[in-house]
């Protein structure tokens, strides 16, 4: 595929779509940093930091995208946010204060 054929297809996908995309493999990827994925050895992916930087990257993407793209597409993004901010205070050893954990800076306090 040329790169004529890659512009023509991105400019193709509706904004929303776009937004939406990233904001799920962001999130599934929280979720298996998080220790959430499936199968037997999900816990040996367990890397808090990781999580915290991709959790802090989705609360930005959807607390800046919520306005533009309306309440039924942002509503599901800001559950699935909800919980992985909640899973990863369930998974700390050390809680963070509230409203200093993982994206809470975007979202406020999920406690």
């Amino acid at each position: 595929m040329q790169d004529d054929d890659l512009t023509r297809d991105i400019a193709e996908v509706p904004a929303v779509e776009l937004i939406n995309t990233v904001a799920i493999h962001l999130l599934s990827a929280a979720a298996v940093k998080l220790g959430l994925g499936d199968g037997p050895d999900a816990q040996t992916e367990v890397d808090l930091d990781e999580a915290r930087k991709l959790i802090n990257a989705l609360a930005g993407l959807v607390t800046a995208a919520a306005p533009e793209v309306g309440s039924i597409h942002a509503a599901p993004l800001r559950d699935g946010l909800r919980s992985v901010q909640l899973a990863f205070r369930e998974a700390s050893a050390i809680p963070d204060a509230p409203g200093k954990g993982p994206g809470e800076r975007f979202t406020g306090s999920v406690v």
